[in-house]
């Protein structure tokens, strides 16, 4: 197994490529300000272009529906959190660590950086986050996003996390820690949503999503050497 973490060193992206994301992301805010004013319902294709600045072609061009274009700016906070989270995997408080010996504490701190808002920018994105999913508690073709995105996101993250585990660690508990990180931080987004808790602090997202990640992590193995194995043997790779 490789010991080097996906999107550590991400790959450098043509102009064309990075002038692609930069549209389908003005798309995208622009989607998410018209949902949180008027709501999915209030909210047509040809409003989220004339928002942009964009052609109404050119918004079909990179999506199918008015839900999926926001599907860009939800997926932006676990890219960063995987580049966090590979980061600061190497290292532990002490200093370097052993593959696998700071992957519980890098979990964490990840986590909680990733979602503590470093500047005003940041702090916007988690409130149009919050109006978001607000929204899609009311809107099932949002909700199904909102789901998608995360299924995509715990499925490259469980390739970070083999990456720093140590070497011969069992594909099941790999999978199942990316599965409760993923959970943690959604758990956590969809509560704080449901809630007017501020973006620090307690009841923030940040503070709750490290308190649904040790509940949900503590029984397993791959983070606590302590829990005794039931499995009975070997696990296979699914």
């Amino acid at each position: 197994m490789s010991t080097k973490p996906e999107g550590a060193t991400p790959p450098t992206r043509t102009l064309t490529e990075r002038r692609k994301a930069a549209t389908q992301l003005d798309i995208a805010r622009a989607a998410a300000e018209l949902f949180t004013e008027h709501g999915p319902d209030g909210t047509t294709a040809e409003d989220i272009a004339l928002r942009a600045g964009v052609a109404l072609r050119t918004f079909y061009r990179y999506f199918r529906s008015k839900q999926d274009a926001v599907a860009p700016l939800l997926a932006g906070g676990g890219d960063r959190w995987r580049e966090l989270l590979a980061a600061t995997a190497a290292t532990t408080a002490d200093g370097p660590s052993e593959p696998g010996a700071g992957l519980p504490e890098a979990l964490e701190r990840s986590i909680a950086a990733s979602l503590t808002p470093a500047d005003a920018a940041a702090e916007e994105g988690l409130r149009w986050t919050r109006g978001l999913l607000r929204a899609a508690a009311e809107d099932p073709a949002l909700r199904a996003v909102w789901y998608r995105v995360n299924q995509e996101s715990e499925e490259r993250l469980r390739e970070v996390v083999a990456g720093l585990a140590a070497p011969g660690a069992d594909p099941l508990e790999v999978r199942l820690a990316a599965a409760a990180a993923t959970d943690a931080i959604r758990i956590a987004l969809e509560s704080w949503a449901e809630t007017d808790a501020p973006v620090r602090g307690e009841g923030a997202p940040a503070e709750l999503a490290v308190r649904c990640l040790r509940e949900l992590m503590g029984g397993m193995r791959l983070l606590n050497p302590d829990v005794p194995d039931v499995s009975g043997g070997s696990a296979t790779g699914p």
